[in-house]
């Protein structure tokens, strides 16, 4: 998922782990990245930072790229059913 995402599902669960409310895009922000670096202290910051904001690109990435491939196939099939045969 997209950094937007990731806060957004936050604030729609309403609270973190330990049941303290998020107040906000800044605070949860803050807080992920805080997370991130108390989960990950022998890394480098800035690195855990980003990783945990893109956490869930691979997955959604598979997900639209499995659509597209179905889309594109029943896009394909349906054009070659309504495509008159050419004649000689």
């Amino acid at each position: 998922t997209t950094p937007l995402d990731v806060v957004k599902t936050r604030l729609m669960l309403g609270s973190d782990s330990n049941g303290v409310p998020y107040r906000g895009v800044a605070d949860t922000v803050r807080r992920l990245i805080a997370e991130s670096n108390a989960s990950h202290s022998h890394s480098i910051t800035s690195m855990n930072s980003v990783r945990v904001l893109f956490s869930g690109v691979g997955p959604r990435v598979m997900w639209i790229s499995i659509g597209g491939f179905v889309f594109f196939g029943a896009y394909e099939r349906v054009v070659s059913l309504l495509t008159p045969p050419a004649s000689h």
